[in-house]
């Protein structure tokens, strides 16, 4: 029994963790879009594509400081699956369902709207900004039930883990076999560090960087590192006592990173790449093919597929309704799904290289989008009433 009571506590730590990132994000991105429509826009554009080493700015923050992003996703993922929230099949499979259809229906939606090169995009609509979404949950107080909350979470880290599936197999071009062979040596050696149960993290991270520097000259993008370096690192079951010696590295990894990345590494990102000079683009490019592609698969597709199929596996018997929940607050949780900041933004640049119209386009759209299944989801959730009925 005690075991069961420590796993709510731990559950709203992440979650009050994320809401407060996504608050920060937030105001990042309301930051960025304001220095990038200002006369300080242009140089501001110029600093971040200036060179430091090998790499500019913005890469060191999209391919460098985004790996770190990317190996706590991967810790999440790993801890939720073998010890969490997604440790057993009942618990997977409403989140689960609802994160299929949440991923299939805004790429469908996206490419009714884009045909030839512009159909590589069909990705970014298919991702849900966990930070963001449940830092808007984090506004409406105890209008939401923890169910749903927890709910939302989980559907997001299997979103996370769709995403990395996708940007590993849609969006790696250029292959070097030597560094990927050499990455593959690397991830070997970490694996067998577990294996041989090393529990110190110093080796793993050292070989990690070995494998983030491999990964990128592979042309696998180097964030997967990150994903990679995350599976191979030790976790025990729930740990039964708080003295950090007692903690598996797993966890103790996951603690050091969720603060730096939550506050300093997602909304440098969002500084980066949210900074869209809107006034400076050309008329079209608001209703372009691609910005309405995005933000109709973030604001209908994610609504359609999270709402729809979460709708239709209840009704079938396959998975029961969260507790406490009802059909409005499901449905305003579906609008939130919407909301796809870092994961849609982190795709639009892979899936638009070397073409910054499109990657503006597409940064519109998940701007709007996002803003609009944001304000959406907060209304419904403001106004449903905390009840039991059935879908």
């Amino acid at each position: 029994m005690n075991h069961a009571h420590s796993r709510p506590s731990a559950i709203r730590r992440f979650l009050h963790a994320q809401s407060s990132a996504g608050l920060v994000l937030m105001a990042a991105a309301v930051v960025a879009l304001g220095i990038a429509n200002s006369p300080i826009g242009p140089g501001y554009a110029k600093m971040l594509h200036t060179d430091f080493g090998p790499l500019s700015l913005e890469h060191w923050i999209n391919d460098g400081l985004m790996a770190l992003f990317f190996l706590l996703v991967g810790l999440e993922i790993k801890r939720e699956v073998l010890d969490g929230q997604l440790s057993t099949w009942p618990r997977r499979i409403l989140p689960g369902i609802a994160a299929t259809g949440g991923m299939i229906v805004p790429a469908l939606i996206y490419l009714a709207f884009n045909r030839g090169p512009t159909a590589a995009g069909w990705a970014i609509p298919a991702a849900t900004d966990i930070a963001f979404a449940l830092g808007v949950i984090a506004l409406l107080g105890n209008r939401v039930p923890a169910s749903l909350r927890i709910f939302l979470a989980a559907l997001a880290i299997i979103d996370d883990l769709g995403a990395v599936v996708v940007i590993a197999l849609f969006y790696t071009t250029g292959l070097s076999l030597p560094d990927l062979a050499g990455a593959v040596a690397a991830l070997v050696v970490l694996i067998g560090l577990n294996r041989f149960g090393v529990r110190r993290l110093e080796p793993y991270m050292l070989i990690g960087l070995v494998l983030w520097v491999l990964v990128l000259r592979s042309g696998i993008h180097a964030t997967l590192a990150g994903v990679m370096l995350a599976f191979t690192i030790p976790m025990d079951r729930t740990p039964s006592r708080s003295d950090c010696d007692s903690i598996s590295p797993l966890h103790k990894l996951e603690h050091l990173l969720h603060l730096p990345v939550a506050f300093l590494v997602v909304p440098i990102f969002g500084l980066a790449n949210a900074a869209v000079p809107v006034l400076g683009l050309p008329p079209g490019a608001l209703i372009a093919p691609v910005t309405l592609g995005v933000g109709a698969g973030l604001l209908i597709g994610k609504i359609v597929g999270v709402f729809g199929f979460t709708t239709i596996a209840v009704r079938l018997g396959l998975a029961d309704m969260p507790a406490h929940a009802g059909r409005l607050q499901m449905f305003g949780v579906a609008c939130l799904c919407g909301i796809g900041f870092t994961m849609s933004i982190f795709i639009t640049l892979l899936a638009f290289p070397g073409s910054p119209l499109l990657q503006a386009e597409a940064k519109i759209g998940v701007l709007v989008g996002s803003l609009l299944a944001g304000l959406l989801g907060c209304a419904i959730l403001h106004q449903a009433k905390r009840d039991t009925c059935a879908i």
